[in-house]
């Protein structure tokens, strides 16, 4: 995972980049440096050459020339378009999304499932008949409001100790 300080950090939001990154580094044979992790989360990010090129401060037809002879040949290879025309920088994100590298999201009307409005919390582990079982209780907030992140965990305790 890219560090807080790295510019476009905001593509592990959308995209499991773990993966990816380990996916296109058995492409490329060894691990993707960090300027092709850079470049590979602007272009996520729906960002450019260009626009990357300009926030981090570098020359633009440089990095063009270095996705051109990193990143965009290790997608292609990876989801084997090689025969393929690149026709935009937008054909990356795009097939990537397609081949299930792009987090699922759910869109539930009046449910906030982002992780930090969401608690998830580990009620019980036990091991029964040679399986391994987790009793799991989740919180999602059910309203524009929520109660505060503490008072969930107040009902989650209240919840566990019934």
């Amino acid at each position: 995972m890219a560090s807080s300080n790295e510019p476009f950090t905001q593509a592990a939001n959308s995209w499991d980049l773990e993966t990816l990154y380990s996916d296109l580094s058995s492409v490329k044979g060894k691990r993707l440096t960090p300027v092709e992790k850079r470049h590979l989360r602007g272009l996520l990010c729906g960002f450019s050459p260009a626009e990357i090129a300009e926030k981090l401060g570098k020359n633009g037809k440089g990095v063009e020339t270095d996705l051109c002879a990193t990143v965009y040949r290790y997608v292609k290879s990876l989801l084997d378009k090689s025969d393929e025309k690149l026709e935009n920088w937008r054909n990356i994100s795009e097939w990537l999304d397609d081949a299930g590298y792009k987090n699922q999201s759910i869109k539930v009307p009046g449910l906030d499932l982002s992780p930090d409005k969401t608690i998830v919390n580990v009620t019980n582990i036990n091991i029964d008949k040679n399986q391994l079982v987790i009793g799991i209780k989740v919180c999602i907030p059910t309203s524009e409001n929520p109660d505060s992140l503490e008072d969930e965990l107040n009902n989650l305790d209240n919840y566990k100790n019934n």
